[in-house]
């Protein structure tokens, strides 16, 4: 057999104190579809920055049709023909069609002169050859997502590369357009090209892929040719994990629901119909891949993009919540996802970080401040040297408590968590479960949305999964972490 198109022994990479990759070993073969699959977090996004030369690893080696590369960037992995077509396109809005395609393609001097016709008849065969009814004189902005898809995938045919990356590459397809990167998948294979796809559906790796390796936890921990492997055993593969041992059993007395939707939907979110209750001193988990619209459904909770059809209601009272201030006032709390974007100002001192939310009128009660900070520094256990120090100076975890405390000075009854533990080391990760469930124990009502399938599992008195912008299942808290992921995937459990 021929060296393989591209094969990575024991590559490592580490950001900071996360071990992303863990020795990870992977290989492609010329003409092959191999489906890299594992949860939120496994590792993928990493390898394939690798692959394409974005990161370097910090161990382990890089073989490309046999020959060793000391130093993958993205400039060395174009010549080697590799290509990626990433979830989001990487184009430019205010270019057509033609012009987006012609940088890909064309190397000018100086001097030179754009022929414009051959331009826009390569820009025509190569959309021709997909099957997309796209205009190669439409302004990229004028597209949809799914357009804006198609015309990355004739990007990376149009640079003849060897190798290709699909990342996601339907979450924003029609069905018939699914069809269409099918058939450009396998006329791809038939071609010798080598392909790494990377799906979170089930159905599509089934339908495409010759092989499938999975990740999980920063590790490669099988590979399967898939005529030889199910959907319940990958996704056991893809769990890997008895939740019961990290997690203690806790009984939770839950009281009247406090927050209720009923077909609550948001186009600009992509959130639909979405139906739950939430009551006080429950912790309602929300679980689903990426896409699923976990975080859009905070959003539009949290008014900053507001629903435009179904209702809210709060203790049975129905509300509209226009804007992040309604929110506050209905007693609404929302730690995001992103804290060092959205959590915390990091040049500002932790008092001032802490009270921004609740603190109201112009002036300022420094005496106020000083003594509500002080006292969630202690509640949450906050390592620091003074309540003026900037949060900056903390570490990761001890930063996602001050922007849990932010909230917290506001009194909330209904807290909204957005991937409360990300990015932070295993212990401040066990005190965060405990303040979480303490918070819990005291009557707050908390949506608690997570990628961390153990923590959702684990932290959960019920789970509501999500795919494809709504609720598809409400589980138990006890379920297994298969059951969720086959829920998210849209498979039955077995």
């Amino acid at each position: 057999m021929s060296a393989p198109l591209l094969q990575l022994n024991g590559v490592a990479k580490s950001f900071g104190a996360v071990r992303a990759l863990k020795g990870v070993s992977f290989e492609l073969h010329a003409g092959e579809i191999h489906a890299l699959l594992g949860e939120n977090g496994a590792g993928k996004s990493t390898l394939i920055k690798i692959i394409t030369g974005a990161h370097q690893p910090d161990s382990g080696t890089i073989t490309v049709a046999g020959q060793p590369v000391e130093r993958l960037s993205p400039g060395t992995a174009h010549k080697l023909g590799i290509a990626c077509i990433y979830q989001q396109p990487a184009l430019f809005p205010d270019l057509t069609v033609a012009e987006n395609i012609g940088l890909r393609l064309e190397t000018p001097s100086l001097f030179s002169r754009v022929d414009w016709r051959s331009r826009r008849a390569k820009a025509d065969e190569l959309l021709r050859r997909i099957g997309a009814d796209i205009s190669p004189e439409s302004e990229v902005r004028e597209l949809s997502m799914p357009e804006q898809q198609l015309v990355e995938i004739a990007c990376a045919i149009a640079t003849g590369a060897g190798l290709v990356i699909m990342d996601e590459p339907t979450a924003s397809l029609t069905q018939k357009e699914q069809h269409l990167l099918f058939a450009v998948a396998r006329d791809l294979r038939a071609n010798g090209v080598g392909i790494i796809y990377i799906s979170h559906r089930l159905e599509e790796i089934f339908a495409l892929a010759d092989r499938v390796t999975v990740l999980r936890d920063g590790e490669s921990v099988g590979t399967n040719r898939i005529g030889s492997i199910n959907e319940t055993e990958l996704i056991r593969m893809m769990v890997g994990r008895e939740i019961a041992q990290i997690y203690p059993d806790t009984e939770n007395t839950t009281g009247p629901v406090v927050l209720e939707a009923h077909k609550l939907s948001c186009a600009a979110g992509g959130v639909r119909d979405v139906s739950f209750e939430l009551r006080a001193g429950e912790i309602l988990g929300v679980a689903g891949l990426v896409g699923a619209g976990r975080t859009e459904l905070a959003r539009v909770l949290f008014g900053i993009t507001p629903a435009d059809a179904g209702e809210i209601s709060l203790k049975g009272q129905k509300v509209r919540i226009n804007s992040p201030q309604d929110a506050i006032g209905h007693g609404i709390a929302y730690v995001p996802e992103d804290r060092r974007r959205h959590g915390v100002v990091l040049e500002m001192p932790l008092a001032a970080n802490v009270t921004m939310a609740s603190l109201p009128g112009f002036w300022m009660n420094f005496t106020r401040e000083k003594y509500t900070t002080e006292k969630l520094i202690r509640a949450l256990s906050v390592k620091t040297s003074s309540p003026e120090a900037a949060a900056g100076s903390l570490s990761g975890g001890n930063q996602q408590k001050i922007s849990l405390a932010r909230w917290l000075a506001t009194e909330p009854k209904i807290l909204i968590l957005d991937e409360p533990t990300q990015g932070v080391d295993v212990g401040a990760k066990t005190e965060i479960h405990k303040i979480i469930r303490g918070l819990a124990a005291k009557g707050i009502a908390v949506l608690m949305i997570s990628s961390d399938l153990p923590e959702v599992v684990g932290m959960s008195d019920r789970i509501a999964v999500m795919r494809q912008g709504t609720i598809v299942a409400t589980l138990p808290g006890k379920v297994s972490a298969h059951d969720v992921m086959a829920a998210a995937l849209g498979t039955r459990a077995s």
